[in-house]
């Protein structure tokens, strides 16, 4: 049975689309299909040596990387990532980690892991925050990819002050010693994916994996939403 006063909400207070703005669809969340399907995507998932995980040579042994978008100023899928990080609409991470996921089927690479990392963030970011992005970009990578999240293992122990305006060697700096492990045991030997937002120096990437390889016989992969 149709419900008025949903229908009248939805006229007053329509459901916009985050990128184009147009009305979406019932079947819709957050983002309509259209806009869904223009996202510039890398396919990097497809390819070996690909610029992701030539970010990390010389610095970090990772099994395989990639990013599901290339990431452009003053595009509409930044804004997308602005709306996820920092005005509360953490359900967009899910939606996009549902379609990311998706591709990475195709991939027998990604297929063969184990376990969920996503980068956490100190407890003072995240009582501000209120939800940890990466977390919920890895609720829709877990969903469809069947694999189970790891938050508890991977700690971060320093809060560290913002990357915007550092420097490569200064955002390696203030990432050094920001990780600790916590009941790494059911861990050993898995195949983990480490997930983030947005990768741009890889430096936050690379201290969490320097991290992790403390645990015997782990092998990393890195999917992050975006590259810079």
């Amino acid at each position: 049975m149709k419900n008025p006063f949903a229908d009248l909400l939805d006229l007053i207070y329509p459901n916009l689309c985050f990128i184009c703005g147009e009305t979406l669809l019932k079947s819709e969340s957050h983002i309509c299909l259209s806009c869904l399907n223009n996202i510039p995507r890398t396919n990097y998932h497809l390819l070996t040596d690909n610029p992701v995980e030539k970010r990390f040579w010389g610095k970090a042994p990772i099994f395989r990387g990639t990013s599901f978008f290339f990431f452009q100023k003053g595009s509409p899928f930044q804004k997308l990532l602005h709306e996820l990080k920092y005005k509360g609409n953490k359900e967009i991470g899910e939606i996009l980690g549902r379609y990311a996921a998706a591709e990475l089927l195709n991939s027998p690479d990604f297929c063969s892991i184990d376990i969920i990392i996503p980068i956490p963030l100190h407890p003072k970011r995240f009582a501000q925050r209120g939800y940890n992005q990466s977390e919920w970009i890895g609720k829709g990578l877990s969903a469809v990819l069947d694999k189970p999240q790891n938050t508890n293992t991977l700690k971060r122990v320093k809060q560290t002050t913002t990357q915007t305006k550092k420097s490569v060697f200064e955002r390696f700096e203030n990432t050094e010693g920001i990780f600790e492990l916590s009941g790494a045991k059911e861990l050993e030997g898995k195949h983990l994916l480490l997930i983030d937002d947005v990768l741009t120096t890889g430096s936050t990437l690379n201290a969490a994996i320097n991290t992790l390889l403390n645990i015997p016989n782990v092998k990393i992969s890195i999917f992050t939403l975006a590259i810079a």
